[in-house]
C-alpha cells in the first residue's frame, strides 16, 4: 500500500514517466502502470487447488444434487446431510464436510439452485405471537467513515487539497506509534491520502500545542455557534446550519490580518492542489457518517438512515416494496409498516382504504393493491400521495388506477374546445313539425271505432 503512495507521488511530483520511476524506485513498470491506474492495489488472483480428496464423490455429489430436483422442497439433500452419505455410501472418500460444503455451495449456484429467500421483519404486540426461525443481521460499527467523508467534505469547500495536513495520532488513521515521527498507519487512510495526493504529518503524543491554531480556531466556533446548544431536526439540518455558519464566518477579520477569512482563502486557493476527477471510489454501497447508500451501475438505487446504537434497526417500507408484492401477506404485521406508523408516515387514511380493498378484492390482492399504491410514493412524493388517497375515499374510489389518475391530474392536459361562429348554417334551418293534424286524425280514428 505504502509503496503505491509512494510511486504516485512520485509519479506525480517526481519523475514524471513510467520509465523514470520504475528506475528510480527499483520497481517494473508494470507496477508502476497500477499504481497510476488506482490508489489501491489489485486483488491477488486466487490460485485454484485441485480438490483431490473430494475426486471420488463429485459423480454421487452430481447426481443426488439432480435428483433434488424432482424432490420436494423441504425433502432435499443438505450439505451435511450428503456429507454423511458419503461417508456411508463413497468407501476411500476422506473429504471433509467444509470441503464438501463448498463443493455443493458451488454446484447449487451454476445449476441456479442456490437462490436466497427474502424475509420482512414482523412485528406483534406482546405476547400474542412468537415466530421461531432462522434471520440473519449486518452490522457495519467502522467509526472511520466521518472521518474520511470530512476530509472530502472540506477538500471541496475550500475548492482544493492542502499539501501537508497535520493531525493527531488518533486511531482512524495511526495504528502505531513508532520511534520518533514515524507512524504505521491503517491500510484505508493510506489509500485515501494517497489518492488525495497529500502529505500527512502527525504531532508528538500528548503534545496538542504543536497544532495550537486549529485548536484555537475550535474553540471559537464552539462559543460562536455551538452556544446555546443548537437545535435541529436531524443530522442533515444541523450539518446545514453550521455550514451556513461557515460561510459567516468567512467575513471575519482575524487579528493580526488586514484581509477577512473568505478574501485569505480565495488567495489561498490558487495554491491548493486540484481535486481529483473522481473523487472517492465508487462501489456497490457507499457508507457514510449518517446514511449508507446503494447504487447501481453508478445509480442511487436505495438510501439508508446508519444508526450507532448498539441492536438497533432502522426499517424503511419502501425498502420491502418488492418483497412484498411477492409476499403481500406479509404487509400486515411487518415491522417496516410499524416504524411507519410509529413515525406518522402511515395515515388512517390508508388503513381505510387497504380495508375497502380487502373487502372487495380479498385480502391477498387487496395487500398487493396496497403495496401498488405505497410504491407510487416514490414517484410523486407522499405528501401528495396521502392527498389523492384522501381524495379518492371521498369520492368512494378504491382502484389503484384511478389513484394514479388523481396523482396525474395536474399534469393531464385537457384539449379546450374552440368556440366556431355557426351564422352561415342559419339558412339551413327548418321549423319544428308540428303534430296537430296528426292528433286530429288518431282522435277521429278513435271516435270511429267507438261508435
Amino acid at each position: 500500500m505504502e509503496l503505491y503512495e509512494q510511486i504516485r507521488r512520485e509519479y506525480e511530483f517526481g519523475a514524471g514517466s513510467i520509465i523514470g520511476v520504475a528506475q528510480k524506485l527499483g520497481v517494473h513498470r508494470r507496477t508502476v502502470r497500477e499504481a497510476v491506474r488506482s490508489a489501491l492495489p489489485a486483488r491477488r488472483k486466487k490460485t485454484v487447488r485441485p480438490h483431490l480428496k473430494i475426486a471420488p464423490a463429485t459423480a454421487f455429489i452430481d447426481a443426488v444434487l439432480e435428483a433434488d430436483r424432482k424432490a420436494p422442497r423441504k425433502q432435499r439433500h443438505t450439505a451435511k446431510r450428503i456429507w454423511e452419505r458419503i461417508r456411508l455410501e463413497v468407501p476411500g472418500c476422506t473429504a471433509a464436510e467444509r470441503t464438501v460444503r463448498q463443493y455443493v455451495e458451488r454446484r447449487k449456484q451454476e445449476q441456479g439452485l442456490g437462490r436466497r429467500e427474502t424475509f420482512v421483519p414482523q412485528s406483534y404486540e406482546f405476547g400474542v405471537e412468537v415466530q421461531i426461525d432462522w434471520y440473519e443481521a449486518y452490522a457495519d460499527l467502522d467509526g472511520e467513515q466521518a472521518f474520511l467523508e470530512a476530509h472530502e467534505l472540506a477538500f471541496h469547500y475550500f475548492g482544493g487539497v492542502f499539501r501537508k495536513l497535520r493531525y493527531d495520532n488518533l486511531t482512524s488513521a495511526v495504528k502505531k506509534i513508532l520511534r520518533g515521527y514515524e507512524r504505521e498507519m491503517t491500510a484505508r487512510f493510506i489509500a485515501f491520502r494517497s489518492h488525495w495526493q497529500y502529505e500527512a504529518s502527525f504531532c508528538t503524543p500528548g503534545e496538542g500545542h504543536e497544532k495550537g491554531g486549529v485548536e484555537g480556531e475550535v474553540g471559537y466556533f464552539r462559543r460562536n455557534h455551538w452556544v446555546p446548544v443548537p437545535v435541529a431536526r436531524d443530522l442533515a439540518d444541523l450539518n446545514a446550519k453550521l455550514f451556513a455558519d461557515c460561510r459567516q464566518d468567512e467575513n471575519r477579520m482575524v487579528a493580526g490580518r488586514t484581509q477577512s477569512v473568505g478574501a485569505l482563502l480565495l488567495i489561498e486557493k490558487e495554491h491548493l492542489l486540484p481535486l481529483p476527477l473522481k473523487p472517492g471510489t465508487v462501489v456497490e454501497a457507499r457508507v457514510y457518517s449518517s446514511v449508507i447508500e446503494f447504487r447501481q451501475s453508478g445509480v442511487r438505487i436505495a438510501q439508508h438512515e446508519r444508526s450507532y446504537d448498539r441492536a438497533r434497526q432502522i426499517l424503511d417500507l419502501e425498502h420491502y416494496l418488492d418483497v412484498l408484492e411477492r409476499k403481500p401477506g406479509a404487509l400486515r404485521g411487518s415491522k417496516p409498516l410499524a416504524e411507519w406508523r410509529a413515525q406518522g408516515r402511515w395515515p388512517q387514511s390508508y388503513d381505510r382504504l387497504w380495508e375497502l380493498m380487502a373487502a372487495r378484492q380479498g385480502r391477498q390482492a387487496g395487500a398487493r393493491s396496497m403495496v401498488a399504491v405505497i410504491r407510487m410514493g416514490r414517484e410523486f412524493g407522499h405528501a401528495k400521495l396521502e392527498a389523492s388517497v384522501a381524495e379518492a375515499l371521498e369520492l368512494g374510489c378504491t382502484d389503484v388506477a384511478a389513484i394514479r389518475h388523481l396523482l396525474m391530474a395536474d399534469q393531464l392536459q385537457h384539449v379546450a374546445q374552440e368556440t366556431i361562429e355557426i351564422g352561415v348554417l342559419a339558412a339551413y334551418e327548418r321549423p319544428l313539425p308540428t303534430m296537430i293534424e296528426y292528433n286530429q286524425l288518431l282522435s277521429a280514428g278513435i271516435n270511429g271505432v267507438q261508435a
